[in-house]
């Protein structure tokens, strides 16, 4: 999910809708997998990946140039599904981000 992009206006009252629609959204994905696999663990991308790491894989590296943490819940069979909210610079829209994965998180 994406708000709209606010090169043309970056108003409070227009940020501030655009950041509770995607917080709602976000909401109700975090209380629907919840219920379904229990609390999520909170990675925090910058911390995790950051200073003399090895390369980041994907999709940890895109995910942690827009947000600097997830939630992520372990469904199983070594799988893992994860929600983030993030923006690439102010200008840009607000996205709600979902990715799911089989590989080791960091």
């Amino acid at each position: 999910m994406a708000s709209q992009d606010f090169w043309d206006d970056r108003s409070e009252d227009v940020v501030q809708a655009a950041e509770e629609e995607i917080a709602a959204a976000l909401e109700a994905l975090v209380t629907a997998l919840t219920s379904r696999w229990g609390r999520p663990e909170v990675v925090d991308l910058w911390r995790d990946l950051g200073g003399d790491s090895p390369p980041v894989p994907e999709p940890m590296n895109e995910l942690s140039q827009f947000s600097g943490r997830m939630s992520v819940w372990h469904p199983g069979a070594g799988r893992w599904v994860a929600l983030a909210v993030g923006q690439a610079d102010p200008e840009f829209p607000i996205l709600l981000l979902a990715a799911i994965g089989e590989t080791p998180l960091l």
